[in-house]
C-alpha cells in the first residue's frame, strides 16, 4: 500500500484582523469555518491532521470531532512556518503533504483531490488554480521534507514556493474557494468575489 498524503490543516492563528477566534465562527449552516475547512480537506487525504496553538481546548474537540488527529505547536505565535513545519514534523513517512488553511472554508472537496492527484501523479509540487490565479491547498511531496520542517517565521512556505527549481504543478478548478480566505466578518458575505 502506498505511504499516504497527509493533509495539514493549520489552524493556530489568532485571527486577530477578524475581531475573536474566528476559527469557531459559524457559516450560514452552523458549521464553524475550521470544521468546515477541515471536512473539506479529509474528504482527499487518509489522514489529516489540525495543528493549534496552545489552549486551544473547544477547537481542538470540534476538529478531534471532524476527523482530525491533533498537533499542538507551542512556538505557533512565532508564525505560520513553525505551525507547518510541527504539522509535517507529525507525519515523516507520508508521501506528501496537502497544507491547508483553516480560515479557508470554501474549498470545494474535488480541489483538494485534485491536488492530491497530482501528487500521486509525480508532482513535487501542486496547488489548484481558478482564472489563472494560484490558491489553496499546496501539496508538497515527499522531497521537501527536510525544508518544510526547517521553516521558521511566518512566511509559511512562500519562500519555498518562490525559489523551486521545479515549476509548480497547476491543477485548473472551477472553485473560486480555492482563493477565498476569512480574515474578516464581512469575507462571510456570500455576495463578495474572491480578493484580488
Amino acid at each position: 500500500m502506498a505511504s499516504p498524503i497527509v493533509g495539514i490543516l493549520l489552524a493556530a492563528g489568532s485571527g486577530s484582523r477578524f475581531g475573536g477566534d474566528k476559527l469557531l465562527h459559524p457559516l450560514a449552516d452552523g458549521t464553524p469555518i475550521a470544521v468546515a475547512a477541515a471536512r473539506s480537506l479529509a474528504t482527499a487525504c487518509e489522514r489529516t491532521l489540525a495543528v493549534l496553538r496552545p489552549g486551544s481546548a473547544a477547537l481542538a474537540a470540534l476538529l478531534a470531532a471532524a476527523g482530525c488527529e491533533i498537533v499542538i505547536c507551542d512556538e505557533a505565535s512565532l508564525g505560520m512556518g513553525h505551525s507547518l513545519a510541527t504539522g509535517v514534523r507529525a507525519a515523516p513517512a507520508a508521501a506528501g503533504w496537502l497544507i491547508a488553511l483553516a480560515d479557508m472554508p470554501f474549498i470545494q472537496p474535488t480541489s483538494h483531490h485534485s491536488v492530491v492527484a497530482a501528487l500521486r501523479a509525480g508532482a513535487a509540487l501542486a496547488a489548484p488554480s481558478y482564472q489563472g490565479r494560484r490558491g489553496h491547498p499546496v501539496g508538497f511531496a515527499a522531497s521537501w521534507y527536510e525544508s518544510l520542517i526547517a521553516l521558521r517565521g511566518d512566511s509559511g512556505a512562500r519562500a519555498l514556493l518562490a525559489a523551486a527549481a521545479d515549476p509548480i504543478t497547476l491543477r485548473a478548478v472551477d472553485d473560486p474557494g480555492v482563493l477565498r480566505d476569512v480574515d474578516r466578518p464581512t469575507d462571510l458575505d456570500p455576495t463578495d468575489h474572491p480578493k484580488t
